[in-house]
């Protein structure tokens, strides 16, 4: 099976196709350029690299979220139109778990987070497998309670590893919560990779759906919406 994974689910884009089981390409663009321009020169690249076209694409994975609102609906629609007019299955992936899947080995618990603005982190936890086993579902919450429920879940002894793009804002506060018992993840693994992408999808083919029935997951309403609420019960 072939199969074309991208991400645009956070600050840095990726694209990887897997040829039966097997990376055949893999590209990451960490350059500051929008998602919706970097995408399909990256997604026409791993074709040619990989020596395939789009027609030979037995399944098209996205990453679905939680990330990035606007991140999200640029690697959803790309897949949703390759998809289609490949007239062939798509899948969605979900970030934290990808996130999870590309730290691997490691004794202990796995806790990828993504800044959410507002204070929060997405997070969730796993030990380490592929697929990872998951520990704690996706969420959005304020750091001190992620991380009380990720305390929760853990065994006493258990080493936490930490990776993903929230570690940037919050390895400090995670550090004072947690001490030595906090592990951060190297830079080289720090990131959403999309070889794992592709490697969940090969994993949960079976689950592939229609370019119609592929949607963006999100934990809570965009901010707009969220601001227009906050209007709204202000003037109630």
């Amino acid at each position: 099976m072939k199969i074309l994974a991208v991400d645009t689910s956070g600050p840095v884009a990726g694209v990887a196709v897997l040829r039966d089981g097997a990376l055949a390409y893999e590209a990451t663009a960490v350059n500051k350029m929008t998602h919706s321009v970097n995408m399909m020169p990256m997604v026409e690249e791993a074709l040619n690299r990989s020596g395939m076209t789009i027609e030979e694409i037995d399944l098209f994975a996205a990453v679905v979220g939680p990330g990035s609102f606007t991140g999200v609906r640029i690697g959803v629609s790309a897949v949703k139109g390759m998809a289609h007019g490949a007239g062939k299955p798509c899948i969605g992936v979900d970030a934290l778990e990808s996130l999870a899947a590309g730290l691997f080995g490691v004794d202990g618990v796995i806790c990828p987070i993504q800044d959410a603005r507002a204070g929060q982190v997405y997070g969730a936890a796993f030990r380490a497998g592929m697929p990872p086993v998951r520990l704690l579902p996706d969420m959005a919450e304020k750091l001190p309670d992620y991380l009380n429920k990720v305390l929760e879940a853990a065994d006493g002894n258990d080493k936490l590893y930490f990776l993903g793009d929230g570690v940037a804002t919050y390895r400090q506060a995670i550090v004072d919560a947690l001490g030595d018992r906090a592990v951060f993840a190297p830079a080289h693994c720090m990131g959403l990779r999309a070889a794992s992408v592709a490697l969940l999808a090969d994993a949960r083919k079976e689950e592939a759906v229609d370019y119609l029935t592929l949607m963006p997951v999100y934990l809570r309403a965009p901010q707009a919406e969220r601001a227009r609420a906050a209007k709204e019960a202000a003037k109630a």
